[in-house]
């Protein structure tokens, strides 16, 4: 059992490092809100702090999970920030999912002080957070993913080195790409069953078992069915998580003209108020057209 600061209690934060305490660890949590932070200590025990640098003081891994690449950057760099604060030997967890360039950035900057850096975005959802049985997808050095490894399980199933640092991140964009359109492709499917009257509960349990089966199938199919939006993983953070797809492969030279279409398609949902809405309100489009 190991000392452990969590920067960053959203809704991924909040229950990953509820896990870490629960896995017997000594957590000490930072978050902006500072209220949030004391309703996590209440709930899980452990202890609070008052900035990044102070949580990280200390501890043997420091987990972080935030926004995006410039809030990344402001809870890791500067005078308060957990860099700052982090002894050499410790490792430095990014769950963020951000850019590849800003984890080589940090990474960098880590390893100038000694201390070990993994790029590790999760993917599996608020209920995949909640439950402890996320995917974690690592970029960095073989020996400082071996050290962090048992503890990242603690709030995850599978938790695997891609490669170098950045490989985590570029991994995470492969993910949001094939959701991308799978979630378009289950949206006529669903909305195509709905309008020729089949009862899709008789067709999903069906095809769910056969090459059409996948997370999203077996998860928001039914849902989606009903039109009910209102949980999961935001539009909001899949336009964003998107953006940083189209950035990367403007560098590489890929191209991704589905996740553009549906990236766009995701645009009207959010006009139409459904900012908030799980990604798979895309059917939305279709019903209400």
């Amino acid at each position: 059992m190991a000392k452990v600061a969590f920067i960053g209690l959203g809704v991924m934060g909040y229950p990953m490092a509820g896990h870490l305490s629960k896995g017997g660890h000594d957590v000490t949590v930072y978050n902006r809100t500072a209220a949030k932070a004391a309703k996590w200590k209440k709930a899980f025990g452990g202890k609070t702090a008052k900035s990044p640098r102070e949580a990280a003081k200390g501890k043997e891994f420091v987990f972080v999970c935030v926004g995006n690449d410039d809030d990344l950057r402001s809870v890791m760099l500067g005078e308060k920030g957990a860099l700052a604060g982090m002894s050499k030997g410790a490792v430095l967890i990014d769950n963020t999912t951000a850019s590849a360039n800003v984890a080589r950035e940090l990474h960098g900057t880590a390893r100038k002080s000694g201390i070990g850096f993994i790029d590790a975005p999760v993917s599996g959802g608020q209920a995949g957070a909640e439950n402890g049985v996320l995917t974690v997808m690592c970029g960095g050095n073989k020996s400082h993913f071996k050290k962090a490894q048992a503890a990242m399980e603690c709030y995850a199933r599978q938790v695997t080195l891609i490669g170098g640092p950045g490989s985590g991140q570029l991994t995470k964009m492969v993910n949001q790409i094939c959701i991308a359109g799978l979630v378009q492709g289950l949206s006529e499917g669903v909305n195509f069953g709905l309008k020729a009257g089949l009862d899709m509960g008789k067709v999903i349990d069906t095809i769910s078992k056969g090459a059409a089966g996948s997370w999203q199938m077996e998860n928001r199919a039914a849902t989606m069915c009903e039109g009910e939006f209102d949980f999961g993983f935001a539009v909001d953070w899949m336009r964003k998580d998107l953006g940083i797809c189209f950035d990367e492969a403007n560098s590489n030279g890929s191209r991704l003209p589905v996740a553009a279409v549906v990236d766009q398609f995701y645009a009207t949902v959010q006009a139409r108020g459904g900012k908030r809405w799980d990604t798979s309100a895309l059917i939305h489009l279709l019903m209400n057209d």
